[in-house]
C-alpha cells in the first residue's frame, strides 16, 4: 500500500470515528476516558496539534467542535450528565499516576 492510499484510509478511519461519535451522544467524554484512556476532548485536541504540525493554525474550541459537531459547550448543554460518583471514582484510579 502507497502512503497515499493509507493516508486516505485512515482519514477516512477518523471521519467514520467522528461521525460515530457525533451519533453516539449517549456515550459520555468520562466514560471513553475511563475505558479508554481518551475522549472527545481529546480527539480535538490531537486535531489541533495535527494542524499546526502542518503549519495550519485551528482554535481548541473550533477543533474540538469538529469532533463534536457543534460547539463543545452546545453538546455539554445538550447531552453531558453529571459524572456520578462510580464514575468519579473510576478516572481518579485510572488517572491518579497521569499528570
Amino acid at each position: 500500500m502507497n502512503e497515499t492510499t493509507r493516508n486516505e484510509i485512515e482519514a477516512a478511519v477518523f471521519r467514520r470515528l467522528v461521525a460515530h461519535l457525533q451519533k453516539r451522544t449517549d456515550v459520555q467524554n468520562i466514560d471513553l476516558m475511563n475505558l479508554g484512556g481518551f475522549c472527545r476532548n481529546c480527539l480535538g485536541d490531537w486535531y489541533k496539534d495535527a494542524a499546526a504540525e502542518r503549519g495550519v493554525e485551528i482554535s481548541k474550541d473550533d477543533a474540538r467542535a469538529r469532533v463534536y459537531g457543534m460547539p463543545q459547550a452546545e453538546w455539554k448543554a445538550r447531552y453531558q450528565k453529571e459524572a456520578t460518583p462510580e464514575q468519579k471514582a473510576a478516572f481518579e484510579k485510572a488517572h491518579k499516576n497521569h499528570g
